[in-house]
């Protein structure tokens, strides 16, 4: 089973790559980000418990995001593997994930930083804030986002630098180029 977390900072390219690694490699996409605005949409119970936290910039609690992912891991069971995009956030989120993959007797297989600079994330959500019209991607609220990646999210990567299970590759170029970059990284497994 590959199981796959694509990590960057909002604007990297992750959704947009993980289109692509699921056709390729036939793998179930996990988008925390994609499930919290699907809960927002349905105005389920969690969807207004997190609408407020989304609208602001800032990460649901661990507790929530970690059930979250559990139930639709779960709903996969026949799954050749998954590509978690968004998730973990936290160290404690990263440990959550392996041990709960663990007791499914599985584990994580490769973590894959799309490295972009500021400028061209900045550039990369004005455009997409056009024709999304996504509530995240207004200018104080990407800032937001952008700050929380680089001041909380960006400390997960030590954690699974350590296991060895860390690749960065430039995020920053044509599509193709950047999807070929991460393919011969997961071919390697």
């Amino acid at each position: 089973m590959l199981n796959l977390v694509l990590f960057g900072p909002p604007g990297a390219g992750k959704g947009t790559q993980s289109e692509k690694l699921i056709s390729k490699y036939n793998l179930v996409h996990i988008s925390t980000g994609d499930l919290f605005r699907a809960h927002v949409k349905g105005q389920t119970e969690l969807g207004r418990r997190v609408s407020q936290i989304l609208a602001d910039g800032q990460l649901v609690p661990d507790s929530v995001t970690i059930a979250m992912l559990e139930e639709e891991v779960v709903k996969s069971p026949g799954a050749n593997g998954f590509i978690f995009d968004g998730f973990p956030r936290t160290v404690p989120q990263a440990q959550a994930l392996d041990n709960f993959l663990i007791d499914k007797g599985s584990k994580i297989t490769v973590v894959i930083a799309l490295d972009v600079d500021q400028a061209e994330l900045n550039q990369r959500i004005a455009e997409r804030h056009k024709i999304s019209g996504r509530v995240d991607d207004a200018a104080d609220k990407l800032q937001k986002r952008v700050d929380e990646y680089f001041s909380k999210t960006i400390h997960v990567l030590p954690y699974y630098d350590e296991q060895r299970k860390l690749t960065r590759i430039n995020g920053k170029g044509e599509i193709e180029e950047i999807f070929k970059n991460l393919c011969a990284v997961i071919d390697k497994y």
